[in-house]
């Protein structure tokens, strides 16, 4: 037998919420119990940017990670400690990197699933390079942007081929829309994005590790009213075709803390947005939803630190494509079959098993915590840091009615 410590840091930037309830979960998670009977402790840091030696041995045994979609020096670094020192990282830097937006809708329209029709445009200002004009005139084809438009019919979407947090999303509904729009757009490249009018129900799936919550959701609503708390809004097929959709993204990028945003037209499920891997985690906007969050992300980084699993920074591509080619199969079969990689990929029974045996008491001690005073003073300072003055009363109101829903419901399933 022996005794571990495992040191799990936090890359992030000006999040409060979410770091501190971590923080104090992994503090009650106390030790764990492998199969071996060897003990596991934990401590979480909070990692600061320094300049770094590429032959430095990092102190992490797992680091999540959400600064380096936009600030480089720490993508570097997560690199680093990725290819020398084998450091489990939530998420890989080399997919979030390499497989933005566009490429997550070409691997997943290769595998079938029901991506509106989607159009890159070039940019539409020039980019600041000597070679640019010459290389143009003889190379970039002129092109009709309307007849694009008229080709995928309007209503559509632009966007960012490689954006995020709903920056540079245009909807379009004729001709003066398409134009201001692109002339906006500058030097970005977009899509246009066939839109799902008239659709039923749109979805937004928070994938943690081997967990995945479906919640509903409303684009349309300020960010603290995006989320229902609705238990029962899609049927049970369509729910488990979510949470496959988002199990096969997750394993096909390496991709562990992510979110997919589909939406359901006629039972058909259409994902439109799925490279998120820094997804919103903010008690601000997830709200009942939040310690379901946190709770998943202490758990799966104790699994993978006790069990001592591996990161997994390749890609296992023609597996799926293999999937995908077979005339024989239909859309269901597909989608099961991409279920089981992803569940193999996950190790989603081992990680329940895990779960079940040597996290029995985490459950309760997690209930503990957020019914308490240390999660109640948390909860309002993140409101009076997040809303104006004359809002803190009535939104220190609606975060506490929310999470003790949760608590409430939380009770009476630990009880069942």
């Amino acid at each position: 037998m022996s005794d571990s410590s495992h040191l799990l840091g936090l890359l992030i930037g000006t999040e409060e919420d979410w770091p501190t309830a971590f923080e104090a979960l992994v503090r009650r998670l106390g030790t764990v119990t492998d199969g071996l009977d060897n003990t596991h402790r934990f401590d979480v840091e909070r990692i600061t940017i320094e300049p770094f030696d590429l032959r430095s041995e990092p102190r992490h045994d797992l680091v999540i990670d959400r600064l380096a979609y936009w600030y480089y020096h720490p993508r570097e670094w997560l690199k680093k400690v990725a290819l020398t020192d084998d450091v489990y990282l939530l998420n890989s830097p080399f997919t979030f990197q390499s497989m933005e937006k566009h490429a997550a809708y070409c691997a997943m329209m290769r595998l079938g699933l029901h991506v509106p029709d989607t159009v890159l445009v070039p940019f539409k200002n020039p980019p600041e390079h000597a070679k640019y004009a010459f290389t143009a005139s003889r190379y970039n084809r002129p092109f009709d942007l309307d007849a694009v438009a008229e080709r995928l019919g309007y209503p559509l979407y632009m966007k960012p081929y490689d954006g995020g947090a709903w920056v540079g999303v245009s909807r379009i509904k004729n001709s003066a829309d398409l134009h201001r729009a692109y002339d906006e757009s500058g030097q970005r490249l977009m899509h246009l994005q066939q839109a799902v009018d008239g659709y039923d129900v749109f979805a937004r799936s928070l994938s943690i590790g081997a967990e995945t919550m479906v919640m509903n959701f409303d684009p349309d609503q300020p960010m603290h009213g995006r989320y229902s708390v609705s238990h029962d809004f899609l049927d049970a097929a369509t729910g488990d075709e979510a949470v496959t959709i988002g199990r096969l993204v997750n394993a096909f990028f390496r991709w562990e803390f992510n979110s997919c945003e589909t939406l359901v037209k006629d039972g058909v499920v259409h994902p439109i947005d799925y490279a998120n891997a820094c997804p919103d985690v903010a008690l601000t906007s997830l709200h009942y939803y939040f310690p379901w969050a946190i709770k998943a992300l202490v758990k799966w980084s104790a699994f993978c630190t006790t069990t001592g699993r591996r990161p997994r920074y390749d890609l296992d591509t023609r597996r799926y494509f293999d999937i995908a080619d077979r005339p024989d199969l239909d859309y269901g079969e597909k989608l099961a079959a991409y279920r089981a990689l992803g569940d193999q990929y996950f190790e989603t029974e081992r990680y329940q098993d895990f779960c079940a045996s040597r996290l029995a008491h985490f459950d309760e001690a997690a209930l503990e915590w957020f019914a308490g005073s240390e999660f109640d003073r948390l909860l309002v300072e993140t409101v009076r840091s997040t809303f104006p003055a004359h809002e803190h009363d009535h939104f220190v109101a609606h975060y506490r009615g929310l999470v003790g829903l949760w608590v409430r419901d939380e009770t009476a399933r630990l009880d069942g």
